[in-house]
């Protein structure tokens, strides 16, 4: 594949662009919900590092800079995707039309009431938030039981902890108690590397082959379940207060990770950027896992570098590349990338590199997190830029 292939999206003749549409707007999950999730990245980030003097409210400071990371962005994606996917497994949609803007709804009520502040507007942004998680737990529910879909009885539960663990949270966040948040956070990042690593173990290997010509890579089933069940009983020891043998379910969970990474022969994806910037991600989840083990066992870790190696080089890295190559799929467009694209993954890349860079008290510390900031607002603005027309209107 040449430059000009990569960077050639849609070739010269362009069909006139269909008018907005609600319905098609509505028609899947990831239509909206990757709209939202990726704007209010963009906006809470902005909020956290340029104006964090307005977040008064009973969700405050970091307490609401990794809620929002987490929930806000990070999860909705997750059940953005899921809904979609769970249409192809099943054959039948989980969330759509009027059911589905009701769950928007309820997540844009969670993300003004966390932000508006006030004692009866937290709990109704509580309420709303959980809400959206149970509605979409609900509906996948339906969908894969209704089909008789056994490989996916498992999906519904994942989100139903993920709401679990938010809900665990926002106690912790108003209890006041730090270390308690902190265990309680961790214990939803771990949650959602469950429902993480159960979609890039299946898509990663799925999208590699369908570009890459004769590329023969394993679906690593054995090493999968492994994974999933050492991160189930990693939650359920980091909820214990049982260090060790979380440190080493962690371990365990991110070496196989790295271990899969290998045998899908990341060298044959260098000329994919829709391939690589998985493939980095998956990287970042993997070695950030390996950190929490070290961390969870004593080692002398800044509690924030596990958090972001896993949130951001793994969940961010892998979010940026998904938004882009299932939208691209789903709206039935060609599978490659522009330059708008490459330059948003770049910028996210960048952002994370400086972030990390950022954890270690110096000089540079500041400035390394404002221009971390500035990476990622565009890497997200660029998306938005290229994909809002899309997704707002009927696929072509």
């Amino acid at each position: 594949m040449n430059m000009r292939s990569l960077f050639d999206l849609e070739g010269t003749a362009q069909p006139e662009r269909a008018a907005p549409s609600l319905r098609a707007f509505l028609e899947l999950a990831f239509r909206p919900l990757y709209l939202g999730g990726v704007a209010w990245a963009l906006i809470a980030i902005a909020i956290w590092v340029y104006a964090p003097q307005i977040l008064t409210g009973p969700l405050q400071g970091i307490a609401w800079h990794a809620h929002e990371m987490l929930w806000g962005f990070i999860a909705t994606i997750a059940v953005a995707f899921l809904m979609t996917a769970g249409a192809n497994w099943t054959g039948i949609n989980p969330l759509q039309g009027r059911a589905l803007g009701i769950a928007c709804g309820l997540w844009l009520v969670a993300r003004v009431g966390f932000l508006a502040g006030g004692d009866e507007v937290f709990w109704c942004a509580a309420a709303a938030e959980l809400g959206f998680f149970v509605f979409a737990a609900v509906a996948m529910m339906r969908a894969v039981y209704r089909a008789r879909n056994a490989r996916n009885y498992a999906v519904p539960w994942l989100i139903v902890g993920l709401a679990g663990a938010d809900g665990l949270y926002l106690l912790a966040a108003r209890s006041g108690d730090f270390a308690l948040l902190m265990q309680r956070l961790n214990a939803g990042l771990l949650a959602m590397a469950l429902i993480a690593l159960l979609i890039t173990r299946r898509v990663i290997p799925f999208f590699a082959m369908r570009a890459v010509a004769g590329l023969k890579l394993p679906m690593q089933t054995r090493t999968g379940q492994i994974q999933l069940g050492v991160c189930v009983v990693a939650v359920i020891y980091l909820l214990a207060g049982l260090r060790l043998p979380t440190a080493i379910a962690l371990g365990i969970a991110g070496a196989l990770s790295l271990l899969q990474l290998l045998r899908w022969r990341p060298y044959a994806v260098r000329g994919y950027p829709l391939l690589w910037i998985l493939y980095a991600g998956y990287a970042g989840m993997g070695v950030g896992l390996v950190m929490a083990a070290c961390a969870a066992a004593g080692a002398n870790l800044s509690p924030a570098l596990p958090v972001h190696m896993i949130a951001m080089a793994g969940f961010s890295v892998l979010i940026i590349g998904m938004v882009t190559r299932t939208a691209l799929g789903h709206l039935g467009r060609p599978l490659a990338t522009d330059r708008s694209m490459l330059a948003s993954y770049l910028l996210m890349l960048a952002a994370v590199a400086l972030r990390l860079a950022a954890i270690a008290p110096s000089a540079f510390t500041q400035p390394a997190l404002q221009l971390s900031a500035a990476a990622w607002i565009a890497a997200l603005a660029l998306y938005l830029w290229r994909f809002v027309p899309l997704l707002i209107r009927p696929r072509s």
